[in-house]
């Protein structure tokens, strides 16, 4: 059974990597070690389930059917696995998780730390990212995400409110007169976070219930959110950050808010779970340790 389950398992992983060089380097071994475990399961099963070339890679109808019911199959062994070991009050087996850079190394690493602690025979990965593809969200258990969530295929459960600022350093706001009106931005020196392949230079500004669009212009760009704050600090502009990376920030005075009367859209933290399969015991409670530590009020406030 063992054997057959490995076998799911790995058809599973070749099937969402997309490619046999893709699951090669998700599961760190060869293309040519993957092509042979391949072609093994089916002279085993006297099927045909991929249609692969060097440069191509799709399941057969075979291979559809036969993905299907491993997912299923691969649902209901852990779900019976799982029902077992709530029995003896153990939770255990593996927890892959997602989450963005900064917010990933400063409050889920401590989290999934401490989870372990109270789950010690449960086996952890973190993996830090600031861009999910949508074909790889699956391999995850729990994929946090915060901010605007494009089309998905998976569920968004609430973990914490996040607010958005428009702030500066008050050297740069000494040399500058802060902006009074959102077109103000566009004579200023902007610093802008380029991620999630968003149109990142047209800030989004809503006053009760009036709404506006500006673009700025961006002295300087970074795909790290931690390099832009610390321009940032360093009076070289204005940007736009989430409230749990600059809230300390702001209460030691590092940064002031500019236009706060202009607030950007919220950026609220979710736990995105997959839709394939019921919830797993243990990440039901990590989903629940999760939200649990940032209730009622998240650290940031």
């Amino acid at each position: 059974m063992s054997k057959d389950a490995t076998d799911l398992r790995f058809f599973v992983a070749v099937t969402e990597a997309g490619s046999l060089a893709e699951a090669a380097r998700r599961m760190d071994v060869t293309p040519s070690a993957v092509s042979q475990h391949l072609r093994q399961m089916e002279q085993r099963l006297g099927l045909q389930l991929v249609h692969r070339s060097t440069r191509s890679f799709c399941l057969t109808d075979e291979g559809e059917l036969f993905y299907a019911g491993a997912l299923e199959l691969l649902a209901r062994l852990e779900q019976l696995t799982d029902s077992l070991r709530a029995r003896s009050g153990e939770v255990a087996g593996t927890l892959n998780v997602c989450g963005p850079l900064g917010f990933g190394r400063r409050y889920l690493a401590p989290v999934i730390a401490d989870f372990h602690t109270a789950h010690p025979k449960l086996l952890v990965s973190l993996f830090l990212t600031d861009v999910v593809p949508a074909a790889d969200a699956q391999r995850f258990d729990l994929v946090v995400h915060i901010g605007h969530l494009a089309d998905s295929s998976m569920i968004a459960y609430p973990i914490a409110p996040n607010a958005r600022f428009l702030c500066a350093s008050p050297e740069y706001l000494a040399r500058r007169p802060a902006p009074l009106k959102p077109d103000d931005l566009a004579r200023h020196d902007c610093i802008v976070l380029r991620e999630n392949q968003e149109d990142v230079t047209l800030w989004r500004l809503h006053r009760n219930r009036t709404e506006v669009a500006v673009r700025v212009p961006p002295v300087l760009a970074s795909n790290d959110g931690e390099v832009v704050k610390q321009w940032a600090l360093m009076g070289k502009g204005i940007m736009l950050r989430s409230e749990w990376d600059v809230a300390d920030d702001l209460r030691e005075r590092r940064l002031v808010r500019v236009m706060p009367e202009w607030k950007p859209p919220d950026a609220d933290v979710v736990a995105l779970l997959g839709q394939r399969a019921g919830m797993s015991a243990r990440v039901r409670l990590f989903l629940a340790f999760l939200q649990e530590r940032f209730r009622p009020v998240p650290p940031w406030r």
